[in-house]
């Protein structure tokens, strides 16, 4: 799974929260966190943590391709 990570950007300063936050909320490592937001892929299960964490569905940060293959 690919995070689009102009989202999830947006996401973390609407919420004022750092990647080492979301780390710490998600239970993801940093250097995972600091992966995703360079633009590579991640498990399902680790986007899945990203997006509890951030408090939205992960349809919503997953990259557009990957959002219409789901629906």
């Amino acid at each position: 799974m690919r995070i689009n990570r102009v989202e999830l950007v947006m996401i973390l300063k609407r919420d004022d929260m750092t990647q080492k936050q979301l780390a710490e909320l998600s239970g993801v490592s940093r250097v995972t966190i600091n992966n995703v937001c360079s633009g590579k892929s991640c498990s399902t299960e680790v986007g899945q943590k990203i997006a509890k964490a951030l408090g939205v569905d992960v349809t919503e940060i997953i990259e557009d391709q990957e959002r219409r293959n789901r629906e």
